[in-house]
């Protein structure tokens, strides 16, 4: 059974998830603030729904701290953001948040969420499983599957698993050009008419780690993989 770390400092809303989550199948530990958050995390947790704003340490220094532990930057975190706080969304993705949803929301478009996000990791496991000995070489990019490690020239380049997922998939269809939409359906697991800047930090987060022009926008299409080398 999964286990979802719930950071929410309104009790309202904090319940209202829980119980939704576990009607859903899934073991649910709370944490009212972002100080409380840090003391439940652990490498037992599988997921975390994390509030923006909390009081003690708040959702960003969270998201923060969190990938940058080696423990801790595996766990997939959704960050719920009030709807007047675009900067602070865009924010949180750049600090590493898997995805965010706005309030209010709907409990079952989150737990709808929550589903896609452990159903694609485990078809990333199976998938990694069956290339464990595989490494994928473009140009001075290395990917080794087995350790969900990517090394560029000598550097390893430490991303998390969403983004690594994220240059798998651009790597395997080298040259193919990939819509927005593609992208979330294959990487985040769901449908999403409509905003797509979830994809489009992402993609900006591994230009800025791997340092190189590997990934090559197509305007009002997508993303394109292009060896430089």
């Amino acid at each position: 059974m999964e286990k979802i770390l719930v950071v929410e400092d309104e009790k309202n809303i904090r319940e209202l998830i829980k119980f939704n989550l576990e009607n859903s199948g899934y073991q649910v530990e709370t944490a009212a603030d972002g100080k409380e958050a840090m003391d439940k995390l652990s490498g037992e947790i599988d997921l975390v729904v994390l509030d923006l704003m909390l009081p003690e340490i708040d959702g960003m220094e969270v998201c923060r701290r969190m990938r940058g532990s080696e423990e801790l930057r595996q766990i997939p975190i959704i960050m719920l953001t009030a709807k007047g706080e675009e900067v602070e969304r865009i924010l949180g993705l750049e600090m590493g948040a898997d995805d965010y949803m706005t309030k209010p929301f709907s409990p079952r478009e989150l737990v709808a969420r929550i589903k896609a996000i452990f159903r694609r990791l485990k078809e990333f496991k199976a998938g990694s499983e069956q290339l464990k000995d595989e490494i994928i070489e473009a140009g001075k990019l290395k990917l080794d599957i087995s350790r969900h490690e990517v090394i560029y020239g000598e550097e390893k380049v430490v991303l998390t698993p969403k983004e690594f997922e994220l240059l798998r998939y651009l790597v395997i269809n080298q040259g193919r050009v990939l819509s927005r939409d593609l992208l979330l359906e294959k990487i985040w697991g769901y449908e999403y008419a409509g905003d797509t800047r979830t994809v489009d930090v992402h993609i900006r987060r591994l230009r800025k780690k791997i340092k190189a022009d590997y990934i090559a926008t197509v305007r009002g299409v997508g993303y394109k993989f292009v060896k430089m080398e």
